[in-house]
């Protein structure tokens, strides 16, 4: 099973079940009567808790999140469910069928055929104590001639987004798919916020924030497939067992792993190489995994990386924009990540 590897050091009860404001509330779509989802039946199967839950066929999972994405479950019911597989955590089928739900919950970016497919970044964690260097591998990858679609969240309280760095670097998230679309033909590189790329999934995802933990949406929108010719995905995992349930669902379902994956461990929870040291580079793909890149012990006499000197949005955008005119070096780690994209999203 897909285990739940989340902390909230943060989490203020108190906070969690106040009831917030109308200008606060995430946006719910209100459904008729007639259309309302009757999900008791499944949160009697997945909310037993951790040893009791059972899992749901991969049918009934993909009819109850694509009901949860169209707002057709009440919020009693929507908050249980979400609460439910936290405990529970999904297995392989089940987060395989959510998935597919939400791949058609939004419409596919086109993007023009060119040497390399196109990559997918999802960055939703963002810096607290390193500098978010996801918008500078974006931007190095768009100007190898790869184009780059980096997602996630715009603000994230306490981090560094990429979304933050990007506009720091006069370079603002795209309004629309058109807009996106526009962008990654012409400088083959876009910021698109997930309420832009995806905004159903988007509503279930901001329910974080009302009920102070993540839920089955944050695992699935770093697995997002945003391209209509499948592109190259960067997934990354924050804890050693995510890798072997992560390999487990590309292996067993095909349908999810089109495109391919680069699955390695998180700077971070981001997707853009550890300047410290080398992590293990995995290549999902055609129901296999493949080890492209070994891990790395950091030496302790290894020069000093030479790095922005503050983490927040406008000292690395500085130091970015330094990189990209060639007055300080690339780090080699992502300079080596580079080419590894590269070699992988070649036509």
């Amino acid at each position: 099973m897909l285990v739940r590897y989340f902390s909230h050091p943060h989490f203020n009860m108190t906070a969690a079940c106040r009831t917030p404001s109308n200008e606060s509330r995430s946006p719910m779509t209100t459904a008729d009567s007639t259309d309302i989802f009757p999900c008791a039946r499944f949160i009697k199967e997945i909310g037993r808790g951790p040893h009791g839950a059972r899992s749901l066929s991969s049918e009934d999972t993909h009819a109850l999140y694509a009901a949860m994405l169209d707002g057709r479950v009440p919020e009693l019911e929507l908050g249980a469910v979400l609460l439910a597989y936290r405990l529970k955590g999904e297995t392989a089928d089940e987060l395989a069928a959510m998935l597919s739900a939400a791949h058609a919950s939004f419409t596919p970016l086109a993007v023009p055929r060119g040497d390399y497919r196109p990559v997918s970044i999802p960055s939703y964690n963002g810096a607290r104590k390193q500098p978010n260097l996801v918008p500078l591998l974006a931007l190095l990858l768009a100007r190898e001639g790869v184009p780059t679609l980096v997602h996630g969240v715009v603000t994230d309280p306490g981090r560094v987004t990429s979304a933050e760095i990007f506009a720091a670097l006069n370079r603002p998230e795209a309004r629309d798919h058109a807009e996106i679309e526009a962008q990654l033909a012409s400088s083959r590189v876009a910021f698109s916020s997930i309420e832009t790329l995806a905004p159903k999934v988007a509503r279930l995802l901001s329910m974080r924030r009302r009920m102070g933990v993540r839920n089955s949406t944050h695992t699935l929108v770093k697995l997002l497939q945003p391209f209509a010719e499948p592109g190259l995905r960067l997934v990354n995992y924050t804890h050693p067992p995510y890798r072997e349930s992560l390999s487990a669902l590309f292996a067993a379902h095909p349908e999810a792993a089109v495109g391919g994956a680069l699955l390695a461990r998180g700077t971070e929870g981001e997707a853009v190489a550890d300047t410290r040291r080398q992590v293990q580079v995995d290549w999902l793909h055609d129901g296999i995994c493949e080890t492209l890149v070994e891990p790395e012990r950091s030496s302790p006499g290894a020069p000093e990386i030479e790095l922005p000197e503050g983490r927040d949005a406008p000292t690395t955008a500085a130091w970015i924009d330094a990189v990209l005119r060639g007055e300080a070096p690339v780090p080699e780690a992502i300079t080596r990540q580079i080419e590894t994209i590269k070699r992988i999203a070649k036509r």
